[in-house]
């Protein structure tokens, strides 16, 4: 197991889903967390419940499209645990249109999450690396659609294959300074998202019955099944731990084989 020993550990939409899951994962291996969500409530309770297992949380609120308030949370896991060695940025969007149906508006609900909100994040977190002297870790959460584009998924996918394209240049930019990039891609995995984008394939007409798509598209994994937020964990503690000092500018597909590159 990697350990993650008083490392202090940003995790944006931290709050539920696969943030949540993997937040309580690296809190279990020694790690202090904070704990970022949009939603006080759901940040709070993850936080307690890191701490009553006898970890280290403290719950944030933020809005990664605010570059004031992602420099706050920042500021917060410094102030509270002394310096920053990680961010991981999970927190993202989805939303199902046709492909003529995508509006400016769309667009920019999408995008200024996924891949603005990465942006800042990445941008604040090297400033706070850089003052500590130099080394860091960045996680960011892409996806399959990073690596393939989907319809009605357009603008989704263009907000991950930013992401994808955001990691491989920061890793290029920053790795001289011992700063890595990194990212995942999941794909099918049982949330509240997949929940969002299935409803609207059904509010679109595309498909009839709760779960159609998810059980569509989850049907494409070689393994034989679709994802949970525990199968991404190890790779989370790998990319956070110092057995992948020596790799950057990569996007891990753990997907279950739906996708081959």
């Amino acid at each position: 197991m990697p350990n993650l020993k008083d490392k202090s550990i940003i995790v944006t939409g931290a709050g539920r889903g696969i943030g949540a899951t993997m937040a309580r994962a690296l809190a279990a291996d020694g790690a202090r967390l904070i704990i970022a969500d949009r939603t006080e409530e759901d940040a709070r309770t993850v936080a307690e419940s890191i701490r009553a297992g006898g970890g280290d949380a403290v719950a944030v609120t933020v809005d990664v499209r605010d570059r004031a308030a992602v420099r706050r949370m920042i500021d917060t896991a410094v102030s509270s645990f002394g310096r920053l060695d990680v961010l991981f940025n999970n927190a993202g969007v989805a939303q199902t249109k046709p492909f003529l149906d995508i509006t400016e508006e769309d667009w920019r609900f999408v995008t200024d999450v996924n891949a603005l909100g990465v942006l800042i994040g990445m941008q604040e977190a090297i400033k706070t690396f850089r003052a500590q002297g130099g080394g860091g870790k960045i996680i960011n959460t892409a996806s399959i659609a990073g690596k393939q584009g989907y319809e009605p998924l357009a603008h989704y996918s263009a907000s991950k294959f930013a992401v994808v394209a955001l990691t491989q240049a920061a890793a290029r930019a920053f790795g001289k300074e011992k700063i890595t990039a990194n990212a995942i891609c999941p794909g099918v995995v049982a949330t509240e998202m997949w929940k969002i984008i299935d409803k609207g394939f059904r509010d679109t007409g595309l498909t009839t019955a709760e779960d159609e798509a998810f059980n569509h598209f989850a049907a494409g994994a070689v393994l034989g099944r679709p994802s949970t937020a525990e199968d991404l964990v190890g790779v989370a503690r790998f990319l956070a731990s110092s057995d992948s000092d020596f790799m950057t500018g990569q996007s891990l597909l753990v997907d279950g084989g739906m996708v081959f590159t």
